[in-house]
């Protein structure tokens, strides 16, 4: 075929001037859709076919084959079933579609003769291509087999076993036991279902005896649900089983008892094998009176966060696994009576993926060409080579070899145009990729981009390019400055490929080049640039380093450079002559940025010589610098034993590398397979320059040694262990130690004590001869032979002193002369309550304690501390009682005060005290009642800003929910804001009435923004600010607006609650007022106390101001310049443990300063407002 070069392979020829190729020297990769420039034959493409598997499912009216393909010719099909030829249209039954291969089976019955696996090969006359198979599947209905089953007889706490057996249908399939009633059949941890659909009974009970357990099979894709036959239980009843549940301790108790075994899965060890992505389920059901409980483990390592367990903890699910989910697993049911493990090996495999796929390419006559095909998978997939659509034994061609995973095409013509396929698969899959090979001549096409500039360092060499696309081959000229004379000399080559090279380049080489390509399809040009640069030079190089192992260690490279070249300057690095290439998934170690080499988490493998390459597209400099890894010592070698004895033996060894650290210490670790086997402890440690050790061991020990290294950097990795000695048996070297002596009954000393660890033993039969008398009473000692750890002394009188000992003794004889330690016999509840307790009220939320400690005799123990409890008995507002919710606070040790904080201002309280010991509370003090004095009101819950005018503003509000005293009015404080940063001066209006909920603040400024702030005041002070903002209008506006806020619903009912809560309080007020009355606690605090007057103490707080409110620049001053906010807080310092409940983070608010009662109502400011 023949290319004219005319306008139309111009256009071509920029489409695809982004592709490198030599005249013959490789084939060349051009997308279809440049080929749709230019009137070319093309290969068929598969570019639509039906899914791999295709199922039958029979409420679908149809099935739909699909095969679509593209090429030039148009491409005609064929298709195959189970490999042999299929033709379609041989069926009058399918339909077909006369533009594609495409088929349709109608689902009209007898499906079945269509199940098979297809495949569609589209074909032209340059070629075929061929879809992946596909296979059609016909499900049959499933159904459970015609079966009688006898009834299934057990004994009472037996197990037994229902099998399901559920047909073959297409999954997912879903599983039910219920009666014949369509109950479910509850399962719990001793009844449940396993994945095979099996019902496991782990210990039969009476109520499990039935006639009607039946399987249901659920096939939701084809809404299909099937039903075994009705299988019946009888369950035997036992007197023992009757026992056991009964909790008798005879011993046909015991008979039925018995340790777990498993019933799913059988014993050993199961291989799973899963692929990547898929769910993994492990399930482990077991049998055993009581019933078991199952616990999961992956040994060696935590499970994954990922886990999750199910069943009754019976089934362990792994949602899309991946490679770290491979290992061992174990599930342990265990009871009191023993315990069953298994073993489960989970390996993750994947199918076939693409690493290479085989690509469609257009060469030209005389090329070579390479096919590559490279898939990873496990296992590894196997890959299959065809030609259009037939192996390639079958089409063989003298020019083509198979090269492991590459086809090779030598010297190919256009005959040799064809689409190859490469299909990779292994038991988890198959993949399948066509590729275009196309063979044919076009006339010159000069890939590289017109006017491309380059630059040149002076005196070295440059390289113009002129990558040409021709069959046949072109004739390759140059020239410059548009003169028709070709570039000649001896510092001037024209390469094969078409590029120019100028060596030792000068000043006077820099202009302007023409390439011509021309061949007996035609010719083309493009124009070159050149230009010549400064040199590149590194300016701060790398240096040297001596780094640990697992850090991260950094390289510097800075480089001078040609500005002309911003952004084209390229710092490469080199390690002992490779290249390092920066990846996510080769050398994922290496991090570079700005010139910075990181190498992070530094391994041993990372040492070596690292080389900077500061390279413009021009030219480029070097540097060099070393790595040097710290690491620890590798473990010795050759670990022996010599010189045995009885309780030594001399070890030696071999030091290994020390890593360039040397060796401080060797540390020996022994094991012994008696108690703790596996399990490697510390025995000894050697300078780092010996080489062997005499250790020293107890008796009846059978050893295994192990060295490690130690250095700067830290401790190796042990040797391999040594060969196994065992010492004799010997008396006990020591006695028990830390004695401890508790009493956790009156008339009781429990003596517990740390036993002899097990290589102490020494010898078979250790136990331990436990001594004790009355401290400072003559008497003997008496003495008691045990073998556990601890000892219970009964009969004792209540806190008395006793002396005890211990010794150790084994079949060799006794252990070292023991210690004599003192302790107290058992504990009882103190007898007596603390005397004179009295309440200090220290401001309106916080009360100081005291009381006189309960002698010692009385505490019949160790003092734990004091409990103080306290309850709310009314508000002062009123008299009705509330009865608050009992609180208290714990105060440990010996004291005779103690802080109470957290009260309500303004309430009668009743407390009391309390001693207790290790054993609990004695009994409690008499109780005493105490006031607390008013407080400051809470905020208020709403202020608004309503009917905005022209210079006045109207402000409701609602008053306090909690007034905390006798509400006398409020404090209303206003500012202008506008949007600056500076406000305007604060004006404070007070309001003497507590039952005014609306005030009309006139003389503001119009069209202006105001910020407003209410708090409501008792006697005491006043209460947190709530604030609002709000603005004044244009007059204009004002007549716009028809009616007012007071017209609207929401404001009447808001008003009228308000009324309503300030004529309650004042009822409460009036009331309260004329109970009057004081009350005294110690016979020193009034009603209503200065506490201006009062001091602060050890046991007292600071004020602190806790508004929620942070006005603007310059309203804190104002705020607080007149009035005093009264809010304070406490915290739970020196007060003691909390017992009961009070503020949900654990701190304390109260109110220790208050004010006092201001007079008429003031305004301050510059404007004057009448009340």
């Amino acid at each position: 075929m023949r290319l004219p070069l005319d306008a139309g392979v111009a256009v071509l020829l920029g489409v695809v001037s982004s592709i490198s190729i030599f005249h013959f020297a490789c084939a060349l990769d051009i997308p279809l859709e440049v080929l749709d420039h230019v009137n070319i034959e093309q290969l068929p493409t598969i570019t639509a076919q039906s899914p791999s598997s295709l199922i039958a499912f029979p409420f679908d009216e149809s099935f739909s084959m699909k095969c679509e393909a593209k090429g030039n010719p148009e491409p005609k099909y064929r298709w195959t079933k189970n490999g042999h030829e299929f033709d379609p249209y041989q069926d009058a039954r399918l339909i077909k579609d006369g533009n594609s291969g495409t088929f349709v089976i109608p689902n009209k019955g007898n499906l079945i003769q269509y199940q098979g696996k297809y495949r569609c090969y589209a074909f032209n006359e340059l070629g075929t291509a061929i879809s992946e198979e596909i296979e059609f599947i016909v499900p049959l209905v499933p159904k459970f087999p015609k079966e009688k089953i006898d009834p299934i007889v057990v004994e009472e706490g037996q197990s037994f076993i229902l099998e399901c057996n559920p047909p073959k249908g297409i999954p997912p399939l879903q599983i039910y036991w219920m009666t014949l009633g369509l109950q479910h059949i509850e399962q719990d941890e001793r009844v449940s279902m396993g994945l095979n659909g099996n019902l496991y009974f782990s210990n039969a009970q009476l109520k499990d005896s039935r006639t009607d357990y039946c399987c249901y099979a659920a096939f939701p894709r084809i809404r299909t649900i099937v039903q075994k036959t009705a299988m019946s239980v009888i369950v035997r009843s036992t007197k023992s089983i009757s026992d056991s549940e009964s909790d008798s301790d005879d011993g046909a108790n015991k008979i039925l008892e018995r340790k777990p075994s498993l019933l799913m899965p059988p014993r050993g060890q199961t291989e799973i094998s899963l692929v990547h992505g898929d769910k993994l389920e492990l399930e482990c059901i077991a049998e055993g009176f009581p019933t078991p409980s199952i616990e999961w483990i992956k040994i060696g390592e935590r499970l994954t966060d990922r886990a999750s367990v199910d069943n009754h903890g019976k089934l362990l699910t792994i949602p899309g696994v991946h490679g770290d989910d491979e290992g061992k697993y174990m599930c342990k049911a265990k009871n009191p009576h023993g315990e069953a493990v298994h073993y489960f090996h989970v390996t993750v495999e994947a199918p076939p993926r693409w690493l290479s796929e085989p690509e469609d390419q257009l060469a030209t006559i005389g090329s070579d060409v390479y096919i590559k095909c490279m898939v990873s998978g496990l296992p590894q997939p196997t890959i299959t080579w065809t030609v259009n659509g037939q192996l390639l034994k079958d089409a063989p061609a003298s020019n083509r070899k198979v090269l492991e995973d590459t086809i090779f095409l030598h010297n190919v013509k256009a005959n040799d145009s064809a689409v190859y396929q490469c299909e990779a698969s292994n038991r988890h899959g198959t993949l399948l990729a066509n590729a275009n090979i196309m063979v044919m001549n076009l006339p010159p096409m000069i890939l590289t981009e017109d006017y491309q500039e380059y630059a040149a360092v002076q005196g070295k060499s440059v390289v113009m390019h002129c990558k040409v696309f021709s069959s046949p081959p072109s004739t390759i000229s140059w020239t410059k400055d548009d003169t028709t004379n070709s570039v000649e000399g001896p510092r001037v080559t024209v390469h094969e490929n078409g590029s120019l090279e100028i060596h030792s380049v000068e000043k006077e080489d820099m202009g302007q080049y023409s390439c011509f390509a021309t061949n007996t399809e035609g010719k083309f040009a493009i124009t070159a640039i050149l230009d010549i640069k400064d040199p590149t030079r590194i300016v701060e190089p790398p240096q040297d380093l001596r780094i640990l192992r697992g850090t991260t260690a950094q390289f510097s490279c800075q480089a001078e450079y040609d500005r002309s070249f911003r952004g084209d300057l390229e710092i490469l690095w080199q390690k002992d002559d490779a290249e390092i290439v920066f990846n996510h998934t080769e050398n994922a170690g290496y991090l570079v940025e700005d010139g910075i080499l990181q190498i992070i988490n530094v391994s041993h493998k990372d040492q070596g010589k690292y080389v900077c390459i500061a390279r413009t597209p021009l030219d480029e400099d070097t540097a060099s610098a070393q790595l040097i890894v710290l690491d620890v010592p590798d473990a010795p070698e050759d670990v022996t034993l010599f010189e045995h004895k009885n309780r030594s033996v001399k070890l030696k060894w071999i030091p290994g590398d020390d890593h360039n650290s040397p060796t401080n210490e060797f540390i020996i670790e022994y094991e012994e397979n008696q108690w703790e086997p596996g399990r490697w402890k510390e025995l000894l440690r050697v300078p780092g320059n010996h080489a062997w050790a005499l250790l020293k061991l107890h008796g009846h020990v059978n050893y295994q040694f192990h060295v490690s290294a130690v250095n700067a950097i830290g401790k190796g990795a042990p040797s391999e262990p040594t060969e196994r000695y065992r010492t004799p048996p010997t008396a006990p070297d020591k006695n028990p130690e830390n004695i401890k002596i508790e009493g956790h009954l009156p008339h009781e000393m429990d003596i517990i004590w740390e036993p002899l660890l097990p290589i102490e033993h020494n010898g078979p039969g250790l136990e331990y001869k436990v001594s004790y008398r009355r401290l400072g009473v003559d008497e003997d000692w008496k003495e008691q032979v045990v073998k556990r750890h601890s000892f219970i002394v009964k009969n004792t009188p209540t806190f008395v002193p006793y002396e005890i000992k211990i010794q150790s003794h084994n079949h060799q004889g006794w252990g070292p002369k023991p210690k004599v330690v003192t302790g107290y016999s058992g504990e009882d509840f103190p007898a007596a309550a603390p005397d004179d307790v009295a309440v200090e009220v220290l401001n309106s939320s916080l009360i100081k304690v005291s009381w006189t400690r309960v002698h010692k005799d009385k505490l019949h123990g160790h003092l734990g501390g004091y409990r103080v409890n306290w309850w709310r008995l009314r508000s002062l507002l009123n008299s009705e009682n509330v009865h608050g919710e009992k609180q208290s606070l714990t105060f440990p040790g010996d004291r005779n005060h103690g802080m109470v904080p957290g009260l309500k201002p303004f309430s009668e309280y009743s407390l009391t005290v309390m001693a207790f010991n290790g054993r609990g509370n004695g009994p409690g003090s008499h109780p005493v009642t105490f006031r607390t004095p008013e407080g400051v009101p809470e905020k208020n819950p709403i202020l608004r800003a309503t009917n905005a005018q022209k210079d006045s503003i109207t402000l409701v509000w609602a008053p306090p929910l909690e007034a905390n005293g006798i509400h006398t009015g409020y404090l209303l404080q206003y500012q202008l804001i506008n949007d600056t940063a500076d406000v305007g001066e604060m004006h404070t209006v007070n309001i003497t009435s507590p039952n005014t909920s609306r005030w009309v603040l006139e003389s503001l400024e119009p069209l202006s923004r105001y910020k407003f702030y209410l708090r409501s005041c008792t006697r005491v002070g006043c209460g947190p600010p709530v604030s609002e903002e709000g603005s004044t209008v244009l007059e204009a506006r004002l007549a716009s607006i028809h009616g007012g806020i007071s017209t609207q619903g929401w404001f009447i009912g808001l008003m009228c609650a308000v009324a309503l809560l300030t004529l309650i309080a004042l009822i409460a007020c009036f009331i309260n007022r004329n109970k009057g009355g004081k009350y005294s606690v110690k016979e020193k605090e009034d009603l209503h106390p200065d506490l201006e007057s009062q001091g602060i103490n050890d046991d007292t707080f600071c004020e602190y101001s806790d508004n929620d409110e942070k006005p603007l620049k310059g309203s804190l001053e104002s705020l607080g310049g007149d009035i005093k906010a009264a809010d304070s807080g406490d915290s739970l310092v020196d007060y003691g443990e909390e017992d009961g409940q009070f503020n949900e983070d654990g701190s304390f608010i109260g109110e220790y300063a208050g004010r006092k009662e201001r007079g008429s109502m003031e305004v301050k400011g510059t404007t004057q407002i009448t009340a």
